[in-house]
């Protein structure tokens, strides 16, 4: 199963169409049964995503892939390979296992920072310690690619991507990194919700790409009239992602997700709706305009 849970509900309020906050523990371990028997077998999380490690331990995740990120590293700190180290064990004592499929820097930004050298030694050596299996970086636009390689050549990337960002893909990194035997893992493919929400109810400050939505409304509509179809759809037809992240509030979300999943029409081009403007497909500059 390509999809991979991502489970920042689980610890945090969080996502621009999320109306019911953050999900009970109970609820969170309906899910995962519910991925699991899917044929689920990834869970992405972070120390930063509030409660979601202890979530996620308190419920078990043995025989789960479990992809994690060490926080942004803040200013004192002196120590960058001790950082990383402690971090990778803190999150493997608070999940309960004794491995991580993947260990990321949160903010692969740091690694352009004077101590970034030391971030990318210590990810080397919780590898080489058996801490994490693979090791890499979480980036949020893909020109930072270039500079981010030149200082560690990473085995796991994730990125941002969906019908409205295709960057990744556009600029030609997506099929590089997989060239260079890089694991690729896609997040965001709603836009944190927001490709799912009716014209009606988009947040005004959108309004300023009114030709853009109405060129996704007649995708949407050309397509069934299911968002949730064609972004799934687009997603599943890049055949270079080994890994789509995707959030759920709760295990009827799970199950309309699959039940999309199941059934989305292949969409192998959306020329049309690409967007390169940050401000609109970079979330953290939502609430800045």
């Amino acid at each position: 199963m390509k999809l991979a849970l991502g489970t920042v509900q689980f610890g945090l309020d969080y996502g621009i169409a999320n109306a019911s906050g953050r999900t009970p523990t109970d609820e969170v371990a309906r899910i995962l049964d519910c991925a699991r028997q899917a044929g689920i077998d990834t869970l992405d999380t972070a120390a930063a995503y509030g409660h979601s490690e202890q979530v996620l331990g308190g419920i078990g995740v043995e025989g789960w892939k479990v992809v994690s990120k060490v926080p942004p590293m803040p200013e004192g700190v002196v120590d960058g390979r001790a950082w990383v180290r402690e971090h990778a064990r803190r999150s493997l004592d608070t999940l309960k296992v004794d491995r991580l499929a993947g260990l990321m820097l949160h903010s692969a930004s740091d690694l352009l920072k004077p101590h970034g050298p030391e971030l990318a030694a210590g990810l080397k050596e919780a590898k080489d310690m058996g801490l994490a299996d693979k090791i890499g970086y979480s980036i949020y636009a893909p020109h930072s690619l270039a500079e981010l390689t030149s200082i560690m050549q990473p085995d796991l990337v994730q990125a941002p991507f969906s019908v409205l960002d295709q960057r990744l893909a556009t600029s030609g990194w997506l099929a590089r990194l997989v060239d260079a035997g890089v694991e690729v893992h896609a997040r965001s493919i709603f836009l944190q919700g927001l490709l799912l929400m009716a014209p009606g109810q988009r947040p005004a400050i959108f309004e300023r790409w009114r030709p853009l939505w109405r060129r996704w409304d007649a995708l949407v509509e050309a397509h069934g009239g299911s968002a949730l179809s064609v972004c799934l759809g687009f997603a599943a037809m890049q055949s270079d992602l080994a890994r789509i992240v995707v959030g759920v509030e709760h295990q009827g979300h799970l199950q309309q997700l699959l039940a999309a999943w199941r059934n989305a029409a292949p969409i192998s081009m959306a020329q049309e709706v690409s967007c390169e403007d940050p401000l609109l497909v970079e979330p953290f500059n939502w609430t800045h305009q």
